[in-house]
């Protein structure tokens, strides 16, 4: 990031594919050409945790903050691998094209996973591949994979409504299931195997296209999730290991009511007497994963707004501190570098700020916010920017830039655009517009989500905060990406000296 360099958002759900849903296979190869041939060097997902229908099949909320996410296993990549037979995919159901459909594609995609686990079941004992991956991955594999395996038998049932034995993790409880559920844990290792295998040649091969791959780092982890099943300690909980207290932030641009997560809220205290132990497992985790990855909610690791686990909204939370200096201190004495962007988006104070020039990391902006009453004040801007930050026309969690400008922009907002460009902008080109501004600018780095390279309207959304359905749905089509949009990005990300 000491140089200038662009790149598209995309998640990989978001892909073209056969089977309803974007995966690390074919396209995903297709996609980082693409990068390449437009001259770019970034490609930033969304988080490639587990995700389940229970929680809106949100890529932040998950059972797991190490698993990855089984659905975007390629099931062709499998059948190239030998891991199945193409007989055992040729009977698809119909899947959309512009959108995923999770319940049809979990369905499906569980069954063929379960198909290939059944061909290969009897050879894993001896599958060096396979033992190593569990080996190096025991730190987190084993929790998570009983963890699975239980709420199977316990019909999804939250770990806290589990027997006494389980639920306070006593060892010859735990032991005595681990025995008895011995196939299921294999089978989830297994899916796990396979995540992981189809990944690091996704990487690898970005690498060699010299394009870079930008994770997503959820700062918290849902209550009924392996990590705090088998990590009780270093979470808020009471007695009952029911949380106390809960995450999320107060009254701001996308909720009057603020935003209730739900996440239980870490116990600092503790972490850090562990010398965040559990965080260092988790960085070195995503360090092995990406080549540099956003922290979510960045200020949550100086200050955050912890909500009593009674509220049915975020309003009466009350901002609590969190021992930041000393946290990245231990992580920088592990670590040689940290490759993070921090997300410090909302409402963030003097005492946030401070951390992050501390630390060198670059901060976010977002284009989409830069046209308010003040724009020559306006740190999201370009001519407030500085170099060491990354430039956003808008985030997953924004509306297009077209749908922006369509449905959110007031004519004094369309005016003060207009201004600032030195001329009329109209809804055809508005995203090609923000694109320019934010390629020109003085930032080392661009990220535009693929919507607005697309010039996709309001329907093209990824998220809409506080709305529990239809969101992470959106996939675009191969045949979008045309010759001329190909040349205009390439002659775009080369004039402004970021190819």
């Amino acid at each position: 990031m000491d140089s200038r360099g662009s790149g598209i958002l995309l998640h990989i759900t978001s892909l073209p594919s056969s089977c309803g849903i974007g995966d690390l296979g074919e396209a995903a190869y297709a996609f980082v050409d693409f990068l390449g041939e437009t001259g770019q060097n970034y490609w930033q997902i969304l988080p490639l945790n587990l995700t389940c229908i229970h929680y809106g099949n949100s890529p932040y909320s998950s059972y797991s903050a190490f698993a990855g996410n089984p659905l975007l296993v390629s099931l062709e990549q499998m059948v190239e691998e030998g891991f199945l037979a193409q007989s055992d995919i040729v009977e698809q159901p119909t899947f959309p094209r512009k959108k995923v459909n999770f319940q049809k594609v979990t369905k499906y995609k569980h069954k063929i996973l379960g198909v290939a686990y059944e061909k290969r079941k009897a050879t894993l004992p001896q599958d060096p591949e396979f033992q190593r991956f569990c080996c190096e991955n025991s730190y987190w594999l084993g929790d998570y994979a009983l963890f699975m395996a239980l709420k199977e038998v316990f019909q999804g049932d939250e770990w806290n409504s589990w027997p006494d034995g389980l639920r306070e993790r006593r060892a010859v409880v735990i032991e005595e299931w681990q025995h008895k559920l011995k196939e299921s844990i294999v089978r989830e290792r297994f899916f796990q195997y396979l995540f992981f295998r189809q990944w690091y040649l996704l990487k690898e091969y970005c690498s060699k296209r010299n394009v870079q791959i930008i994770g997503d780092v959820p700062i918290y982890v849902n209550y009924d999730s392996s990590d705090v099943w088998s990590h009780q300690e270093i979470f808020k909980l009471d007695r009952n290991r029911e949380p106390l207290s809960v995450t999320g932030v107060p009254p701001d641009y996308f909720s009057s009511t603020g935003q209730l997560w739900g996440h239980p809220v870490y116990d600092w205290a503790v972490l850090k007497d562990s010398r965040y132990a559990w965080w260092i497992q988790r960085m070195e985790h995503n360090l092995k994963l990406f080549h540099l990855f956003r922290l979510d909610h960045f200020r949550g690791f100086v200050g955050y707004w912890e909500i009593p686990a009674d509220e049915k909204n975020a309003i009466n939370g009350k901002w609590e501190k969190a021992p930041a200096k000393d946290f990245f201190r231990t992580l920088l004495k592990h670590f040689p570098s940290l490759p993070i962007i921090a997300e410090d988006l909302g409402v963030i104070t003097p005492d946030v700020r401070e951390i992050v020039n501390l630390f060198g990391f670059p901060g976010m902006r977002v284009l989409l916010f830069a046209f308010g009453d003040d724009v020559s004040s306006n740190a999201y801007a370009p001519h407030n920017y500085i170099r060491n930050c990354v430039v956003y026309t808008g985030t997953h969690d924004n509306n297009t830039v077209k749908g922006w400008f369509r449905t959110e922009a007031d004519a004094e907002c369309k005016k003060r655009l207009s201004r600032y460009l030195g001329y009329k902008v109209s809804e055809k080109c508005v995203h090609w517009e923000l694109i320019r501004l934010a390629m020109g600018s003085i930032a080392n780095l661009v990220i535009v989500p693929m919507q607005d390279i697309l010039g996709l309207g309001e329907a093209a959304r990824m998220n809409l905060p506080s709305t529990p359905k239809g969101n992470w749905e959106w996939r675009f089509m191969q045949e979008q990406i045309t010759p001329a949009l190909i040349q205009k990005l390439s002659e775009m990300t080369e004039i402004y000296g970021r190819a």
